[in-house]
């Protein structure tokens, strides 16, 4: 029984543990008999006593929460791995494994070049629990998503975990921002739907003593009125919804610090950041959905074509080209940009972010332009909505 997949994969996971190469970890395919128990996580935490590994069981309607001791936590999880969950997913800094195990530990363990190549620095407890505290929100138990207990209502709890993942992001990349030490900004979320992340943005920027005033858009003519009625009812007097479509809708050059769009459909993402740049935002923060314009016209290279030819690899390529295409307009037009998962695909598989910094000093702008058309041309791509709108293309 020593060499199961199982005994080896703990032992995998005690060594990533004391060489401090632990990064995250993931258990599923649950089989045991707690009722709406789906995963268990577990990342490290610095609490006031020192490190921990903090797990996290995840029911439908509410999460778990344990912080144990590296060195117990071996034992804690070879007690569930087979009898409880059939799959864990271990991510290290020295390499991946994924063990998919029966009840006895027998199965397979596959190992992967690690994802990471730096562990991140441990959450601190009370980083967590600002963003846990957002679930107990006035605004957010008026728009149903969480209960007077402040619990996830049923249904809600990935929404109420994208919303606090979204303001410690927030908290992050504001800090690291223009906007840092900022005790006056203008806030436009465009394409903000029922105004879960427009009411959080309000309240992380009030909870900082910043006085923002937030502008969402939306199309949709009873959710403004929805939405609207719930910041007068919750006390955001700085916070207001316009119907419009983000296309279409009058942004002035220099009418915004922080843009925000998130899950903005195909090219109306593209008119987000066209407005971000024309406004001329230290922040812009979108999250892209659905990439149907560069899909179309996604010309395969020889060298990609047996790679492409398959319908699923071509339709995740157009997503890479498209949102690569958008980050380097904005490199271009002056921003540091960077894309990234803001939140676990199990949660949306709508979990990329762009973010874009402006800079103090923009590049130089020729040499982006010539990898631009090196990337078009590659692609045969004739026509990208951003690019049409900054100018880069006829």
């Amino acid at each position: 029984m020593s060499d199961a997949p199982r005994t080896r994969f703990l032992a995998k996971l005690d060594a990533s543990l004391r060489a401090g190469a632990f990064v995250k970890l993931t258990l599923s395919e649950y089989r045991g008999a707690e009722k709406g128990l789906r995963n268990l996580y577990g990342r490290p935490v610095e609490l006031r006593d020192g490190p921990h590994v903090s797990l996290v069981w995840r029911y439908a309607t509410r999460d778990v929460t344990k912080n144990v001791p590296p060195g117990e936590v071996v034992a804690a999880l070879g007690k569930l791995l087979g009898p409880e969950f059939g799959r864990a997913h271990l991510f290290t800094t020295t390499g991946d494994w994924q063990l998919q195990c029966d009840a006895s530990g027998e199965g397979q363990l596959k190992a992967s070049r690690p994802v990471f190549a730096v562990a991140p620095a441990p959450e601190h407890d009370q980083k967590k629990r600002a963003a846990q505290a957002v679930g107990h929100a006035p605004f957010l138990r008026a728009l149903g998503v969480t209960s007077a207990t402040g619990e996830a209502r049923p249904g809600m709890a990935d929404k109420l975990r994208q919303i606090q993942r979204f303001v410690e992001i927030l908290g992050h990349l504001t800090d690291d921002s223009p906007l840092a030490g900022r005790r006056e900004l203008r806030v436009l979320d465009m394409g903000a739907g029922k105004g879960y992340l427009t009411f959080a943005t309000a309240a992380f920027f009030r909870d900082r003593g910043v006085d923002a005033d937030i502008t969402g858009v939306e199309a949709r003519a009873e959710l403004v009125e929805l939405t609207n009625r719930v910041a007068r009812e919750t006390g955001f007097a700085r916070l207001h919804f316009e119907r419009g479509a983000i296309g279409d809708f009058a942004v002035k050059d220099g009418a915004a610090d922080l843009l925000i769009a998130l899950h903005a459909c195909d090219t109306a993402t593209d008119d987000a950041l066209h407005h971000g740049i024309r406004a001329g935002a230290s922040l812009i923060l979108a999250a892209p959905c659905c990439h149907q314009e560069i899909r179309a016209q996604l010309t395969p290279p020889p060298v990609l074509r047996e790679v492409l030819r398959h319908g699923i690899l071509t339709e995740r390529e157009a997503e890479i080209v498209t949102d690569g295409l958008r980050a380097l307009l904005l490199e271009i037009h002056g921003y540091k940009a960077s894309v990234f998962e803001f939140i676990a695909p199990e949660h949306t598989g709508k979990n990329l972010m762009i973010a874009a910094h402006k800079r103090a000093q923009p590049l130089p702008a020729e040499p982006l332009r010539e990898r631009l058309r090196e990337l078009l041309a590659f692609y045969g791509i004739r026509g990208q909505r951003l690019a049409k709108l900054l100018g880069e293309l006829p």
